[in-house]
């Protein structure tokens, strides 16, 4: 037994001797199948985050460590039809800043505070609302962004953006229009043509290495916008809002408008409207000086459209100029209703009536043309619709449809009440008339540049033909009515000194809120013509609300006419079609007599006591020297002492003075035509700026040839 268990014993050790030699090649065939279990797991996963959840992980990584800001895009700049800049674009430094960098936030605002003139409170909002970016101040001036700088805030960083800039200010405010912050168009032509002038977004990339810590990355698209030209003249702009505000000032209206026009393109050369505005702080000013008043300010025309009545009856020749109405000495009944006239009219022809702007007279020959003809003629000229200028904010007037016409509609409308017009409509009709029939669509956009490339007119409203809305021989006729008005009736101060010109005063009674009746006192005064009848290179309306004291058209309106056309015409070189008249010549040379007629052809000189509204000062005149057809000297005050050198005139055009004295600030009062030949205060002399600076114009003396000397033998 004892054997036996000692063999058993033996046995046993024997075998587990056994298993230990075997278990480390099952240990590590163990660890080699957990291995490439492992491995095949590893190469899964990456296979799967690289190929499936590739585009998943890049973006999150994106997201941490860039930061796409998108910067005001460049606008395209504006300019005046001789490519004068009237709106551009500048860079401009913006500052943000990256919380997670800037430590002791608190700190940080109240420092920022000091210098930006932000509440600490509002600062410190921003910079609790991110950790990775915020915008501190944008479109900093140059002193606060040193003043910013001068603080070395880790965590404050500056950014180029582009700023708009109008550097004529207030100049062509309404047409320009004004941008937003973010450079994005809220009026004008800024407005109407703000995906072309904008162009394309700009982006930058903000991008934070492993310790975010962040820098510039650079720019992902950069495209400028186009560039815009427009029809408008800087100078003639400027005279016309020059002269609206003089008018302003001088009967306290509440408000105005100048338009200028080419009557035979529709091209707007001036637009002008009171109130206006900066549009450098556009936001400053109130909506009401932001309203563009030429297209969408709607008034009652009054006598003007007395025209529109004229036109279509001749154009359907039902009456002539030489027709005698009977004006009933100033009333007339229309559907049981008692019109009055302003005046006691007697016996009037068609050419008085237009003259002395009778309402009678009005009445009776649209009566005789007939409600539904009169309202074919009206809808021709463009009322009662948009004409369709390129600008935002157009109305299109107020002319009810034919079958809502009262039985006395047609009496009020032939005298320009029961009708809403805009400034654009009004003056589009009278060029019309100006240009022998046609009208035109007004424009200010003259084109669409990039560079040197001029761009197709995408997205620009449709040009279209002009309509032929009267016969040239109607259009004749008006323009003879309309000169009679400015000669003998009641636009005799619009009357030009050395052009012939036509046009029509109106008065239009104003609804008074407090009786819901026409007021006798609030009434738009406006005067709307063109010059030189001829061949009209202009044509020009003015129009005041509400002015006080007098406040008739022919009063307020017309001598506004008359000192901007005497302005814009020899800028233009319009030639002067009339000789002068007596009445100046009195004026010019203190009752001298002068029998030259050649000089009387060339001399033409301004009636001073209305272009200055006081008389002249120590006016003579010089002597005329033997083989000299200049026009003679005339010596007007001038206001001396300043520091402003007045330039040599001499043997320069009526524009190029013109445009030198603008540039100055300095008002040219110019005589005669030709070239310039003498001028008054003299070149050299220091004046103030509003200076007035006389020029006269003529033939220069001719040279004479000294005689040869013989030659001695």
């Amino acid at each position: 037994m004892p054997e036996n268990r000692a063999h058993a014993a033996r046995g046993g050790r024997i075998a587990v001797v056994s298993e230990r030699g075997r278990s480390p090649a099952k240990c590590l065939l163990i660890v080699a199948c957990l291995a490439v279990l492992w491995m095949t797991a590893v190469f899964v996963r990456l296979g799967y985050l690289q190929l499936i959840c590739h585009s998943e992980y890049m973006a999150r990584a994106r997201r941490q460590q860039q930061r796409v800001i998108e910067i005001t895009p460049k606008r395209g700049a504006i300019y005046d039809r001789n490519m004068h800049p009237l709106a551009m674009s500048i860079p401009v430094d913006s500052a943000f800043a990256v919380p997670s960098e800037l430590g002791d936030e608190q700190l940080a605002a109240r420092l920022l505070s000091g210098v930006l003139g932000i509440p600490r409170e509002v600062l410190e909002t921003r910079l609790e609302s991110s950790h990775s970016f915020v915008w501190i101040a944008r479109k900093l001036p140059p002193d606060k962004k040193e003043a910013v700088e001068a603080l070395n805030l880790k965590g404050v960083y500056f950014q180029k953006e582009n700023q708009r800039i109008y550097p004529k200010r207030d100049l062509a405010a309404h047409v320009l229009g004004f941008v937003d912050l973010d450079e994005k168009g809220l009026g004008g032509i800024e407005y109407e043509l703000d995906s072309q002038i904008r162009g394309k977004s700009e982006k930058i990339i903000v991008m934070a290495d492993a310790r975010q810590r962040w820098f510039d990355g650079g720019e992902a698209q950069r495209e400028r916008g186009a560039n815009v030209v427009l029809t408008l003249d800087e100078k003639i702009q400027y005279i016309a809002e020059r002269e609206l505000a003089v008018a302003i000032a001088k009967t306290h209206a509440m408000a105005g408008t100048v338009m200028v026009m080419n009557p035979n393109s529709g091209e707007i050369l001036a637009l002008a409207n009171w109130p206006k505005f900066n549009p450098n702080v556009a936001n400053e000013a109130p909506a009401e000086a932001r309203m563009n008043r030429a297209v969408t300010a709607l008034y009652e025309p009054g006598s003007t459209f007395k025209l529109i009545t004229l036109a279509a009856a001749f154009d359907q020749g039902i009456t002539r100029p030489g027709e005698v109405f009977d004006c009933e000495n100033g009333a007339v009944y229309v559907a049981g209703h008692r019109i009055r006239d302003h005046k006691p009219f007697g016996l009037l022809s068609v050419a008085d009536i237009l003259a002395q702007s009778s309402d009678v007279g009005a009445i009776k020959i649209a009566l005789r043309l007939g409600a539904p003809k009169f309202y074919d003629y009206i809808r021709a000229f463009g009322f009662g619709q948009p004409t369709g200028v390129d600008l935002p904010g157009e109305s299109k007037g107020l002319l009810r449809r034919l079958d809502n016409w009262s039985a006395i509609s047609i009496g009020s409308i032939s005298m320009g009440q029961e009708v809403g017009v805009t400034p654009i409509q009004l003056i589009s009709a009278v060029s019309a008339i100006a240009n022998g029939g046609m009208l035109y669509k007004p424009h200010v956009i003259a084109e669409l540049r990039r560079g040197d490339q001029r761009l197709p007119p995408e997205g620009l409203r449709a040009t279209s033909e002009p309509k032929k809305v009267i016969r040239p021989e109607t259009a004749a006729t008006l323009r003879r009515l309309m000169e009679g008005v400015v000669l003998d009736g009641t636009g005799k101060l619009a009357h030009l000194d050395g052009w012939t010109a036509a046009g029509k005063t109106g008065s239009a009674q104003k609804i008074d809120p407090a009786t819901g009746r026409y007021s006798r006192t609030q009434l738009i005064a406006s005067f709307t013509g063109f010059a030189p009848i001829s061949n009209p290179a202009v044509t020009i309306l003015v129009s005041l609300d509400s002015p006080v004291g007098q406040h008739e058209g022919g009063q307020v309106a017309a001598p506004v006419f008359k000192r901007i056309a005497e302005q814009v015409l020899p800028y233009l070189d319009v030639p002067r079609d009339v000789p002068v008249g007596p009445r100046l010549v009195q004026a010019a040379y203190k009752n001298r007599e002068v029998s030259d007629s050649s000089v009387l052809e060339d001399f033409t000189p301004a009636d001073f006591s209305e272009q200055l509204d006081q008389p002249p000062a120590n006016s003579a005149a010089s002597n005329l020297k033997e083989g000299n057809s200049a026009t003679p000297s005339v010596t007007v005050a001038v206001d001396e002492g300043g520091d402003i050198p007045v330039p040599n005139f001499s043997g320069k055009t009526m524009r190029e003075v013109t445009e030198m004295c603008l540039k100055l600030g300095l008002e040219p009062i110019l005589v005669g035509s030709r070239l310039a030949t003498n001028q008054t205060p003299g070149a050299g002399a220091k004046v103030r700026r509003g200076a007035r600076i006389t020029v006269q114009f003529g033939a220069p003396a001719p040279k004479i040839a000294k005689p040869l000397r013989r030659a001695r033998h």
